[in-house]
């Protein structure tokens, strides 16, 4: 007996937690910054962490009623109907969600190049087959509607990020518009804002009451500090909304997850000193760092190198972990999160004195 035909199925490879590079380098984790999985530099919102404590000796229990009051939470901070939030374990999950309730067997997605890894691997999942659009260094990694159309041929969806992993570029909202009328009215736009509440830029969530052919997904990963509880969601036009009942795992997130994200909502002073420290340590290596560097509406900057796993390998050595973006394509690039300003500027001198 074995699984079904896994072969062209791409394995994700998530940077390597701090712990195991300690124990690989014989320190303490304390010695170490980690500045490699855009994770946030303040931790998790302090009301997430009192909620989580609060209801742990509840977490016998499935989460109905939390589920329905976050589901309820969110649909208050976005002025959408609660039938329109796909609440899920992690943006991921909702991207599963998402491929379940549009892809038949043989559809076609197209996804970015450079990107997230698990666009493809979902549709893959869930039988769908994988086209990509290229993000070229040449162009300084420019987002347009040209740049996906050029390839695009009539795909289920079509996945872009804004602004992108890991290049910190975003995707105008005017050609957002461009890219979905002209796409065929069978083709939906996915828009991966995981890292939205760090730039500058209108989020396209109010474009989900507008169309039926833009859809929004967002995290509590980055901004709110809660990576490790894993909770996303995606916001859906109201006209195919109820199709998430129909795709959903039961209780798509956990008691915890769901009365942390409750507490993270309401915890304005967290998330507004976080995006705070972010905009700074991003503008702070921009401007510091000798290697080039592109603009980037994330929590993170792309660095330009002349050989990423070397670069990676002697600023291990020095106690910054940051990330080799060979895994995306990108041999000559590295990926710095933003840190602490402590963090930020050791990153900034090891990587300076190494290049």
């Amino acid at each position: 007996m074995q699984p079904r035909d896994l072969s062209t199925h791409s394995v994700y490879r998530a940077g390597r937690g701090i712990e195991e590079v300690a124990r690989e380098l014989d320190v303490d984790p304390d010695e170490l910054v980690k500045l490699s999985s855009n994770e946030n530099p303040l931790g998790p919102s302090p009301a997430a962490v009192e909620a989580i404590q609060q209801h742990a000796s509840h977490s016998h229990t499935y989460p109905k009623s939390s589920h329905t009051d976050l589901i309820d939470a969110i649909a208050r901070e976005w002025d959408v109907s609660p039938s329109q939030v796909w609440l899920a374990n992690g943006g991921d999950g909702a991207l599963d969600y998402l491929a379940r309730a549009f892809l038949e067997p043989d559809d076609r997605v197209l996804v970015p190049q450079p990107g997230f890894a698990y666009y493809p691997m979902s549709a893959r999942y869930h039988h769908g087959t994988v086209g990509t659009y290229q993000l070229d260094k040449a162009d300084d990694f420019e987002q347009t509607a040209t740049t996906v159309l050029e390839s695009y041929d009539g795909e289920r969806i079509v996945y872009v990020t804004s602004p992108h992993n890991p290049t910190g570029r975003e995707l105008p909202r005017a050609e957002l518009l461009a890219l979905a009328d002209q796409t065929d009215d069978s083709t939906l736009i996915l828009i991966d804002e995981a890292y939205a509440e760090f730039s500058e830029t209108d989020s396209a969530v109010d474009l989900v009451d507008q169309r039926d052919d833009i859809a929004v997904l967002r995290t509590f990963s980055k901004a709110y500090g809660l990576a490790g509880v894993r909770l996303g969601y995606l916001l859906a036009p109201p006209t195919w909304a109820d199709a998430y009942e129909r795709v959903t795992t039961p209780f798509a997130a956990s008691e915890l997850a769901c009365r942390a994200g409750l507490a993270a909502l309401e915890d304005d002073a967290h998330l507004d000193n976080t995006i705070e420290l972010v905009r700074w340590a991003r503008e702070y290596m921009h401007d510091r760092l000798q290697p080039p560097t592109w603009p980037s509406g994330g929590n993170f900057v792309l660095t330009a190198v002349d050989d990423a796993q070397a670069v990676a390998h002697a600023s291990k050595e020095h106690g910054v972990i940051v990330r080799d973006c060979t895994s995306f394509g990108l041999s000559d690039c590295i990926r710095i999160s933003c840190g602490t300003r402590e963090a930020t500027k050791r990153a900034v001198d090891v990587i300076n004195d190494i290049v």
